[in-house]
């Protein structure tokens, strides 16, 4: 008989399962959100009574660092916090585990994907079958012909198995191994692993089948055309780097071996007290019968609010161990979608008609507005039609012609409305919305209230599309959530005159409407009030004039930067050669790592990347900056190098041609803390730092005589606010009197 080891990505299986009940929540008698924790515990037992595994364990991440997060300080950077509900379910996951007497294995350094990988190689050598449980693209590398890839099902579908032939089918490779090549060149989102701008998974994947791997694209880039080789050429080693930060480790020093990993019966007692502890009645009799009961727990806390739909743990339980949320998209058969529902869409196309409409909306106290363009930048999209309602399952929608002048006309004849303070403006991502009418000409006042920010406010951990909100708190499943774009979803349809895409672009505000009822009272609820009506909300037309006027650039300080930049490049290239004795590519980690490791001997033990390469990173060269001269050499240049590339020449790309400003985005849901964050391009982090930073800073000018820049820095707000908390007067004190406040702070301690 064939030994069968099941590895289980434990971080990746307790996300899926918390999101799997998102919109209908599990929680016990005392008001604890056990979803999670039900989930997985089902999905283990589907595998462990429909698989039965001879050998099975569990892997989980740690918070130390690992070789990526040295190698590519971003890796992995843009996850939002880990929900509270995670939180809470991962040592009771591994109370559970531990009464299953199933391991749950670590190791400080590496990730779970290379403690499971390391495993599958060395259980190949045994003749095992094994089976990487996980939802995670990146393991089709390691499929083999003993080497499966096992994705639980979802809402109750079976679980989906993935051999050789399915990974070749998906990836179009020959070898699973080139799926990390496919990667370097696209890269993973949900990484951060940057991969190369312009190329697809499409364009990938037909590349590494031409040419094998990236290395042999990369030395064969000559043979390509236009933009996709220019990119190539100048990313290279971004390419290089994110193959290797999507290359599992199968090297981790983790002390297992076949015998620990053998399954054995559980602890039944312990096991018993803790299906009662969480009382998962369903489970209980499940393992032990219908006799077993662990007392009942409510589906919704005492504050249930509208967004949850009561179930019981039973239903939640049939509807599948590992029943997709709205949050990955899955449509749920139990959702309403427009078919289901009486309606009354209006398409307001003469000038009577939008007269009449104007007249109706000049009567309201407030009306739900939502856009429909052919883009996601409010400063260039094409207007195609707006969307109005100002009751549930009724709206209109008014098309706009293709000629300027005509939509100018058009929006002229709302602009009382738009401009009425004292009607309430209700939509979905509103600073979208006022941003694309602003470029248009209108400007929008009054009361505004944006159902994204709102949820944001009320569940900060949670998804914040049309689609899941539309599917979480009405049970209903829109046909517009399709055609949403953007990356906070603004409400852009496509190009398309047909009926079906107005009645969607209607549909879609008639939802912005619906949700605004239900989402005010949970800001009550959550105490969010203030913070959204007196802070979020109002800053949403500041920030759109704001990204309008935007900031000039002077594209003449920015070109005698880069000349002065290429010189000092220059200089220190000649500098690096001379004193290595032999010239090689600056930029290439594996070349500079044997000039100062092998040829110059800068340490006894070099540090070196779990590829095997020589670290040569800035960390790494900062160390050595004392060792020899060519050492400070190397940082200026790749300071000049990276000065050059990410703002010199990208700065006057961005310079908006009917303005000559830049007009960055700003995003009021990119960070856990609330804090602004800026894009396309980011002015947040010009440099200011070094004196080659500081002069980036030159080429932002006054717009015209006469203005000037203020700066102002409410500094150390942190540590203010902690003063003023605290009441701790040694604090209060030093910033009262401007003294430095770490030093006062470090006196008083010690």
């Amino acid at each position: 008989m064939t030994s069968k080891l099941f590895l289980l990505d434990g971080m990746a299986l307790v996300y899926r399962a918390h999101f799997a009940l998102v919109s209908r929540p599990i929680f016990t008698s005392k008001g604890v959100n056990t979803s999670a924790l039900f989930v997985f515990t089902n999905t283990l037992l589907d595998i462990l009574s429909n698989q039965q595994p001879t050998h099975i364990a569990v892997a989980f991440d740690t918070e130390a660092p690992t070789e990526r997060h040295r190698e590519f300080p971003e890796y992995k950077i843009q996850r939002e916090a880990m929900p509270e509900d995670i939180v809470w379910a991962l040592p009771h996951v591994r109370r559970l585990l531990e009464a299953f007497n199933i391991p749950a294995l670590i190791c400080d350094g590496y990730e779970a994907d290379d403690i499971i990988g390391t495993l599958v190689r060395r259980a190949e050598k045994q003749g095992f079958e094994s089976y990487m449980v996980t939802p995670d693209k990146d393991f089709g590398q390691l499929v083999s012909e003993r080497n499966f890839i096992y994705k639980p099902g979802r809402m109750g579908d079976a679980a989906e198995i993935l051999g050789l032939p399915e990974v070749r089918a998906k990836w179009g490779v020959e070898r699973p191994e080139q799926v990390i090549d496919i990667i370097g060149l696209w890269g993973d989102v949900s990484d951060n692993i940057p991969g190369v701008p312009g190329i697809g998974e499409k364009t990938a994947g037909k590349l590494i089948n031409q040419y094998g791997s990236v290395e042999k694209l990369l030395a064969r880039t000559a043979e390509l055309k236009g933009k996709l080789r220019q990119n190539l050429e100048e990313h290279r080693d971004r390419a290089l780097l994110s193959k290797r930060l999507a290359t599992i480790n199968c090297e981790v020093p983790i002390d297992v071996d076949s015998e620990k990993l053998k399954l054995h019966p559980p602890d039944e007692a312990k096991l018993k007290q803790l299906l009662v502890e969480f009382e998962f009645n369903s489970i209980g009799r499940r393992l032990f019968g219908d006799d077993f009961k662990a007392g009942r727990g409510l589906e919704t806390p005492p504050t249930a609010t509208a967004s949850r739909v009561p179930t019981t743990e039973a239903s939640s339980e049939e509807a599948g161990p590992a029943a997709e949320s709205p949050a990955v998209g899955e449509k749920k058969a139990n959702l309403k979608t427009l078919a289901d529902v009486a309606h009354d869409y209006q398409v307001v196309s003469t000038a009577k008609a939008r007269a009449d409409l104007v007249q109706a909306l000049a009567g309201k106290s407030s009306f739900a507005l939502a856009l429909r363009t052919d883009g996601a930048d409010s400063r260039q999209a094409r207007l195609i039609g707006l969307a109005f309602a100002c009751e549930a399952r009724a709206g209109w929608f008014v098309p706009m012609p293709r000629v300027a002048d005509q939509v100018t006309a058009i929006l002229n004849e709302f602009r009382s409305v738009f401009e009425e303070e004292r009607i309430e403006k209700i939509g979905y991502d509103l600073k979208f919305v006022l941003g694309a009418l602003k470029w248009a000409g209108v400007s929008v006042r009054g009361r505004m209230f944006d159902v994204m920010l709102a949820h944001a406010l009320i569940e900060p951990d949670l998804r914040h599309s049309i689609e899941f909100l539309s599917e979480a708190f009405l049970g209903y499943s829109p046909a517009a959530a399709g055609t949403t774009q953007g990356g906070q979803g603004e409400l852009s349809l496509s190009d398309s005159q047909a009926s079906g895409e107005a009645e969607h672009a209607v549909e879609a505000v008639d939802l912005v409407w619906q949700l605004r009822s239900v989402l005010e009272p949970l800001l009550k609820e959550k105490s969010q009030e203030r913070v959204f009506y007196e802070i979020e909300a109002p800053l949403v037309p500041v920030l759109v004039d704001v990204e309008f006027d935007g900031v000039r650039v002077d594209a003449r300080v920015l070109a005698e930067f880069a000349e002065l930049l290429a010189k000092e490049m220059a200089g220190h290239e000649r500098a690096i050669y001379r004193l290595a004795g032999a010239e090689f590519n600056l930029n290439s980690p594996k070349q500079l790592g044997e000039i100062l490791f092998e040829k110059l001997k800068l340490a006894d033990s070099p540090k070196k990347t779990r590829t095997g390469q020589y670290a040569t990173d800035e960390q790494t060269l900062i160390l050595l900056a004392g060792e020899h001269e060519i050492v400070r050499h190397l940082l200026e240049y790749r300071e000049c190098s990276k000065l050059k590339s990410t703002y010199v020449d990208a700065l006057p790309a961005a310079i908006f041609t009917k303005t000559g400003r830049v007009h960055t985005t700003f995003h009021q849901l990119a960070t856990a803390t609330g804090r602004l964050n800026s894009q396309n391009p980011n002015l947040q982090n010009i440099p200011i730092r070094t004196k080659l930073g500081r002069e980036i800073r030159k080429a932002f000018v006054p717009r015209e005589e006469g203005y000037l820049f203020l700066s102002a820095d409410y500094s150390q707000i942190e540590l203010r606010i902690i003063a003023a908390l605290s009441r701790e007067t040694t604090m209060i004190e030093a910033l009262k009197s401007g003294v430095d406040i770490h030093v006062a702070t470090a006196a008083g301690v010690f």
